[in-house]
């Protein structure tokens, strides 16, 4: 096979469904009041070095649009990219489950969001102004929609701005142990240090069977009980929690996931690699476990009529993927593909 579909397309990791395995003996607890959601919010405050507040969901989009939920209101607006994962590919979720706000793009590079264009949309906000829909919450995504990594500066810059604006800041973090192992950073560097309130915790594109953490640091965790009521009403309070909670500990155990992030990011590179060697252009960094190439006429096709899974993207450049699980003989049999 050569499936660079999407890491969304990978196996679930052994260790991780073994878990899943482990707690299903006997009777335990609903609605997260089990002993594996609690070890899993033990684990994530280690991780991050912080004490904090979960919920487990069982998709992104549900861990962003319930997270956002919290922090806009429905007469409020998100600042994001333009290319981001709330705009192009939740199908009007966050405005959905925040009963009415909006999404306001903002351009950038790689689908970073340009500070001077954040300066300049944070300036012209006014919230006095009855007839303007104002800015509550600055979104960033890390990874970005184009596989490239902000650094926690970088995070930190822009997240100071929306405070002193009197925003919150919600991360995307569907991709962030890729982003994190690219960079070097540490959980907490990359996240609340930065200034973020809320994060999207990803597990399933990384061997998780399907599972998230919306993540509440600081102030942000008096608003646990508005999310379990926005939760429940949205029918995204699992009954059986504790599979959700056995996953992500198991996710997160002996760095699990980071050694995975760290597969998936050096078969990306590989990958690239074999790209370039064969005088293809690459349309974005290479910052974590996404390829985007610019393919030259014909090349898509004849990728795909050999079997070889992977997407065009709205800039036109072709999205490739590895998972954790991505096998060193699909990157060659790609390789052998290219020259025709």
């Amino acid at each position: 096979t050569m499936n660079f579909s999407s890491d969304t397309a990978a196996p679930a990791h052994p260790l991780i469904l073994e878990a899943m395995v482990a707690a299903a003996k006997g009777p335990a607890s609903s609605y997260g009041g089990d002993p594996w959601t609690k070890a899993a919010r033990d684990a994530l405050c280690e991780t991050f070095e912080t004490d904090l507040d979960i919920w487990l969901v069982s998709s992104g989009t549900a861990a962003n649009a319930l997270g956002l939920s919290i922090l806009c209101p429905p007469h409020g607006a998100i600042a994001c990219h333009e290319e981001a994962h709330i705009e192009r590919d939740e199908r009007g979720a966050p405005e959905f489950f925040t009963g009415g706000g909006r999404l306001s793009l903002l351009p950038g590079a790689h689908a970073r969001i340009d500070v001077a264009a954040l300066k300049r949309r944070l300036a012209a906000n006014d919230p006095d102004f009855v007839h303007e829909t104002p800015l509550h919450v600055l979104s960033l995504s890390n990874l970005t929609e184009s596989g490239a990594a902000y650094r926690p500066f970088e995070i930190k810059e822009r997240a100071g701005l929306a405070h002193e604006a009197g925003l919150a800041v919600h991360l995307d973090g569907a991709r962030l142990a890729n982003a994190l192992v690219s960079t070097g950073a540490t959980p907490a560097e990359m996240t609340w240090r930065a200034g973020v309130n809320v994060l999207s915790f990803g597990a399933t594109k990384n061997g998780g069977a399907g599972c998230e953490a919306i993540i509440l640091f600081g102030a942000a965790r008096q608003r646990l009980q508005e999310l379990k009521v926005r939760a429940k009403l949205a029918g995204h309070m699992p009954p059986k929690m504790r599979f959700l909670g056995a996953q992500m500990s198991a996710y997160l155990k002996d760095g699990l996931w980071l050694e995975l992030a760290r597969r998936a990011n050096t078969s990306a590179a590989s990958l690239a690699s074999a790209l370039t060697k064969a005088g293809i252009e690459l349309a974005h960094p290479v910052d974590g476990n996404e390829v985007f190439a610019t393919l030259p006429l014909g090349a898509a096709a004849r990728l795909s009529a050999a079997g070889a899974a992977f997407h065009p993207w709205p800039d036109g450049s072709h999205r490739f993927v590895c998972s954790w699980a991505t096998a060193p003989s699909e990157i060659a049999a790609l390789a052998a593909h290219l020259d025709g």
